[in-house]
């Protein structure tokens, strides 16, 4: 069955959120991340959601660059002894870590409603805590961490203007970014989902003239371009300038929104957040196999060698404990089966 697209009541067509309800706290958890002030987070670590480099307005966008030795290797990394640099001592003198997060990833990292004090938790939060411990140990666990929400588009941004120390957002692993990459912690791959009433997506041959809604800063959106390029993606493509905030949106729970509104055909991104986006609304569904498999790196600003050689330490530890398992099977498995740690291959190990 062929959708109807939005073009009066939207509320009316909201899928799976509970109508007018449903939407007020939708938009309220993806807008809150430029709304909310300080306050604190789950075991008295504290949320930063301003989105902003202290003592600034706005954050500067950084232009992103092909490095001379860019390569897909997931594993090009910095190895996990060896570096140095100022930003390990930095994070000791100050006595907290400041971690880049989400707040409305299902899974991942989001709101709990049923904490005191509406703490975020999730698989990136889980890790986001080990490393702080393995690098404050000394520190009260309630003041080792401060986790700043960010936008998918602001990730760089915010690290090269040292507002944040690492980023922990499921990121991919991409060498077109300007950041220092940790190994890999978590094997992804893009997904389509769509409503499930409509027959007419089923695969990336199928997006064409379909209005699809990506993530900026994503690779998603990057994937996209390349695999479906007759998918609806730029606002030039229909003529409407409205379609500027429907197909390209800061985080992407808004997508999902779009989704619901009938704004959009179809959302893609990458499996674990579909995943999530799957079991907030029984209303759509995944279409079509997955592709453009990847990895999520922790993300460190460019250089910062001494730092993602410590966070490589703490990941290779953290899957080798089981407490990688641990945190999985607490968050991710039920929607997301069968994934396993990355294991960095034995013939480059050393």
């Amino acid at each position: 069955m062929t959708r109807k697209r939005t073009t009066g009541n939207a509320v009316g067509r909201l899928r799976g959120w509970g109508g007018v309800t449903g939407m007020a706290a939708a938009c309220a958890v993806t807008a809150s991340f430029t709304l909310l002030p300080l306050f604190l987070s789950g075991s008295g670590a504290v949320a930063d959601t301003s989105g902003r480099v202290p003592g600034t307005t706005a954050t500067t966008h950084v232009t992103q660059t092909r490095a001379a030795d860019c390569t897909t290797d997931p594993w090009a990394g910095v190895s996990p002894a060896g570096a140095t640099d100022d930003k390990l001592e930095e994070i000791r003198e100050r006595g907290h870590l400041i971690v880049g997060v989400d707040q409305n990833s299902l899974f991942w990292a989001s709101r709990d409603p049923e904490s005191e004090e509406n703490e975020i938790v999730g698989f990136d939060i889980d890790l986001a805590r080990a490393i702080a411990a393995d690098i404050l140990p000394d520190v009260a666990e309630e003041k080792r961490v401060v986790f700043r929400v960010i936008s998918t588009r602001d990730r760089e941004d915010m690290l090269q203007n040292d507002a944040i120390d690492l980023v922990v957002r499921t990121m991919s692993i991409n060498c077109k970014k300007k950041v220092s990459f940790s190994h890999p912690y978590f094997e992804a791959a893009q997904r389509i989902i769509a409503a499930k009433d409509d027959g007419e997506i089923d695969g990336l041959n199928s997006l064409a003239r379909k209005r699809v809604c990506t993530a900026d800063g994503s690779t998603a959106r990057t994937e996209l371009k390349k695999r479906a390029p007759d998918a609806i993606q730029d606002p030039g493509q229909t003529g409407r300038e409205e379609d500027e905030s429907r197909l390209h949106v800061p985080n992407q729970l808004d997508c999902l929104v779009r989704l619901q509104l009938g704004e959009v055909d179809a959302v893609v991104t990458d499996d674990a957040l579909a995943a999530a986006q799957v079991a907030q609304d029984p209303a759509i569904e995944f279409k079509g196999d997955p592709f453009a498999e990847e990895y999520y790196g922790v993300a460190a600003k460019e250089g910062a060698t001494g730092l993602v050689a410590r966070v490589n330490r703490v990941l290779a530890d953290y899957i080798k404990n089981g407490r990688w398992t641990d945190s999985y099977e607490k968050w991710l498995e039920e929607k997301l089966p069968g994934k396993k740690p990355p294991v960095k291959p034995t013939s480059d190990a050393g």
